[in-house]
C-alpha cells in the first residue's frame, strides 16, 4: 500500500501562509493517491510493461506528499522554536514522535486494513516521522550549520548503502529493514509485519527542512527569501536532471530508452521511493521549493482555501483516509461481494476483481476534497479558539 505522509504540524502563535499552502497542495493531491490504491483496479502505476502516462502521472504526482511534509515539519519546528526554549521544542518533538508512531501501530493500522485482529500490522509515514521527530529532538541543540551539513550527508549519502541490501526483502534482517531496506516479516501463522517507509533517508529530510525555517526569521527581508528560495528549488531541480541523466549515482534503478519517447520519460522520472532516493528527493523538493516561493508572494482567494487543508493535516490525514476506505467497502458490497469475502488481503473490502476506472477514481477524489473542507475549517477554528496542550498534538 503506497500512502504518502502527512503530519501535524508544529503550530506556532503565527502562520506563514506559504507553508500553509504548499502542505495544504499537496494534501489535496495525497488524497488522489489514497483513491486510486482503493478504489482503481490492480494495475502498478509505475510498471512501464502495463501503465499508461495518464496513470503514470496521477502516481507520479503524488511523490510529492511525503518529502514535503516531512521537509516542511522540520520548517514548522524551526518556527515553532521561535516562541520556545530550545528544551521545551526537544520536549515537544520527542513526546510527539512517540505520539505519532503510537497512533500508526494503532489507529492508522485499523483505518488501513479495517482488521480488528491487525493480522497485517505496517510501520509507515507516520512512524518515520515519528522517529525523524525524536532524532530532531536531540539534533536542535547543534549548530544551525552541524544540522544542515548532517541532513545533507544523509540524504546525498544514504544511496551508498544500497549495495548492502538484500536480493529478497523477506529474508532482510529486522534492523535493516527499519533502517534502508523495505520489508516484510511473516509471524504467528498467517500475520504479517511490514517496513513499508524504511528510515533513512527521512530524518536529514526533516533536518534541511530545520535549517530552511531560517530564512523566515522577521529580519529576513521577504524579496531576499524569495529569491533563494527560488534560486535553490531551480539548483535542486536541475542537479536532478543532471545526475539522473548520467545514470551514476543517486537511485538503485537506472532510466532506460523505451519504444517512445513518452515512455523514455517516464523512465527518466521513475526513481525509487522506497527508501526515497537522492533522485526521488531532488525530483520532488526542488519544484516544491520553487513552488514555496512563489507562493510567498501569493494572496488570491485560493490560496486561503488550500491553506485551510494545510493547518489541519493530522486531521486531515486520518479522516480522509477513513472516508476513502468506507466508500471502498461500499463499493465492495455493491458489487455482490458478502462479509465472508472481506477478507481479501491486508487491505478488508477490497477484491482484486473489482476496479473503477480512472476517471471516476478523478470524481471521486474531488468529491472527498470538497467534503473534507469544511470538516478541516471547523476544526481548525477549533484549534484556534482553545489553547488545551493536547489540541497541539492533533
Amino acid at each position: 500500500m503506497n500512502n504518502s505522509l502527512t503530519l501535524p504540524s508544529v503550530t506556532p502563535k503565527f502562520r506563514i501562509g506559504s507553508v500553509d499552502i504548499l502542505r495544504g497542495l499537496v494534501m489535496i493531491i495525497m488524497a488522489l493517491d489514497h483513491t486510486r490504491d482503493f478504489l482503481h483496479y490492480n494495475i502498478d502505476p509505475t510498471n512501464l510493461q502495463t501503465t499508461t502516462p495518464v496513470l503514470f502521472f496521477t502516481r507520479w504526482i503524488t511523490h510529492f506528499c511525503a518529502p514535503v511534509f516531512v521537509f516542511l515539519s522540520g520548517t514548522s519546528a524551526f518556527l515553532s522554536a521561535t516562541k520556545k526554549t530550545k528544551k521545551q521544542l526537544s520536549s515537544f518533538l520527542l513526546k510527539r514522535g512517540i505520539w505519532l508512531i503510537v497512533i500508526e501501530l494503532t489507529v492508522f493500522n485499523l483505518f488501513l486494513t479495517f482488521d480488528i485482529t491487525f493480522g497485517f500490522l505496517a510501520i509507515e509515514v507516520l512512524s518515520v516521522i515519528g522517529f525523524s521527530m525524536i532524532i530532531l529532538a536531540a539534533a536542535i541543540y547543534l549548530p544551525l550549520r552541524t544540522i544542515f551539513f548532517i541532513g545533507l550527508i544523509i540524504v546525498c549519502g544514504h544511496n551508498l548503502l544500497d549495495a548492502f541490501d538484500c536480493v529478497k526483502p523477506t529474508e532482510t534482517p529486522l534492523w535493516w529493514g527499519f533502517l534502508h531496506q523495505q520489508s516484510f516479516f511473516p509471524y504467528d501463522h498467517n500475520r504479517l509485519f511490514a517496513i513499508l517507509y524504511p528510515l533513512l533517508p527521512w530524518p536529514g529530510v526533516m533536518m534541511l527542512g530545520y535549517c530552511l525555517g531560517s530564512l523566515y526569521k522577521k529580519e529576513v527581508d521577504a524579496k531576499r527569501r524569495q529569491n533563494i528560495l527560488l534560486s535553490t528549488g531551480i539548483l535542486i531541480t536541475l542537479f536532478f536532471i543532471i545526475l539522473r541523466f548520467t545514470n551514476i549515482y543517486g537511485d538503485p534503478s537506472e532510466w532506460h530508452r523505451q519504444k517512445t519517447f513518452v515512455f523514455t520519460i517516464l523512465s527518466f522520472l521513475n526513481t525509487t521511493k522506497y527508501p526515497a532516493s537522492l533522485l526521488f528527493l531532488s525530483m520532488t523538493l526542488g519544484p516544491a521549493i520553487i513552488l514555496l516561493s512563489l507562493f510567498d508572494r501569493s494572496k488570491g482567494k485560493w490560496t486561503k482555501i488550500v491553506a485551510v487543508y494545510g493547518r489541519v493535516p493530522f486531521f486531515y490525514f486520518l479522516v480522509h483516509f477513513l472516508i476513502i476506505h468506507i466508500i471502498c467497502m461500499i463499493l465492495f458490497f455493491a458489487n455482490g461481494h458478502t462479509l465472508s469475502e472481506a477478507n481479501t488481503g491486508f487491505l478488508h473490502f477490497k477484491s482484486p476483481k473489482d476496479g473503477l476506472p480512472l476517471g471516476i477514481v478523478y470524481l471521486i477524489w474531488i468529491a472527498v476534497v470538497v467534503a473534507m473542507y469544511p470538516l478541516c475549517k471547523r476544526y481548525d477554528r477549533l484549534k484556534s479558539s482553545h489553547k488545551k496542550w493536547w489540541l497541539s498534538y492533533l
